[in-house]
């Protein structure tokens, strides 16, 4: 099955847009535009969009607070991207520790939440092309930036389909130049993806080429037919939105190489992902929790997808 490589930006926006996306053109929404939602092009967040999640999610916490948390959000950078990272990666899976004084004079520690992990519908997603970016001498423009609740936490590079030379891994490189000149945008990403709309890998912000790997199944079912185009498996597979929250609450980590000292940021592989949650399943079947009476014995379900990435 093959894709124009023309095509490719506009064929990912729509299967974005039909796991429940909405979808913007970074052009329209570009500062001074009459549906602009940044201030200038070096804003990365969508400051309005996670002003409003903030709100939403957090009612019974004083608005003072609740902005407090909000300019936490947006100063988290530091002189390591890696560490910025994993700062982020906290608050946005713990909530932003705020401190705010009660009725009785006592000061009360609360966290603010950024993400509702539990219901999808109660956050905002939003994909962006053609998302320019302004830091320092640097303008960069990503194909493809995943928001939720205007918080940039994925970018989907593609490869350069004027140049018939380029491969996926122009695609990677890429990104890794966008690590050099903006790190802003990369401060808030939980995941990256590279493709050429044929194949697609995904990785994180510290992984190098040989740990952007394939997501070979939508729903951890079976596989993807043959032909499947491995760019809308990723995207459907990923980037449902209650798998999405999923991946980025529980399967994630940071490891300190204990030799160089280096942090290296892990996401789990679709093997992986989905063997948890049938784990999960099996051990509360097997204890009898999903019985009303007598110890619940059915047959059990067990994961049947290859377990090596090729």
């Amino acid at each position: 099955m093959s894709l124009n490589e023309s095509h490719v930006e506009d064929a990912a926006l729509e299967w974005f847009g039909d796991l429940g996306y909405a979808i913007g053109h970074g052009p329209q929404l570009a500062p001074g535009e009459p549906a602009a939602e940044r201030d200038s092009f070096g804003e990365v967040v969508l400051v309005d969009r996670l002003r409003e999640a903030i709100r939403r999610l957090n009612p019974a916490i004083p608005e003072e607070a609740r902005e407090e948390a909000l300019r936490k959000v947006l100063r988290v950078g530091t002189p390591s991207l890696t560490q910025t990272n994993r700062a982020f990666h906290r608050m946005l899976r713990d909530g932003v520790p705020v401190e705010y004084p009660r009725p009785d004079g006592s000061i009360a520690g609360d966290h603010v939440r950024l993400v509702d992990f539990m219901n999808p519908m109660g956050n905002d997603w939003l994909v962006v092309n053609q998302f320019t970016v302004i830091e320092g001498q640097h303008n960069r423009r990503p194909d493809i930036v995943v928001f939720l609740n205007g918080l940039p936490l994925s970018i989907v590079e593609l490869k350069n389909a004027a140049d018939e030379n380029a491969t996926i891994w122009s695609a990677y490189a890429q990104l890794q130049t966008y690590k050099a000149e903006i790190p802003s945008l990369l401060n808030y990403s939980a995941a990256l993806v590279v493709s050429d709309g044929l194949e697609a890998r995904m990785g994180s912000v510290t992984a190098n080429q040989e740990w952007f790997k394939v997501w070979r199944t939508i729903d951890g079912q079976q596989d993807a037919a043959p032909g499947t185009l491995e760019l809308e498996t990723l995207i459907r597979g990923v980037f449902g939105k209650q798998r999405f929250l999923d991946l980025r609450h529980h399967f994630i980590v940071f490891e300190e190489d204990p030799d160089t000292g280096a942090l290296h940021k892990i996401i789990a592989g679709y093997h992986q992902f989905h063997a948890v949650f049938v784990a999960v399943e099996e051990t509360i079947r097997a204890s009898g929790m999903l019985g009303t009476g007598d110890l619940v014995v059915e047959l059990g379900r067990y994961w049947g997808g290859r377990l090596l990435d090729g």
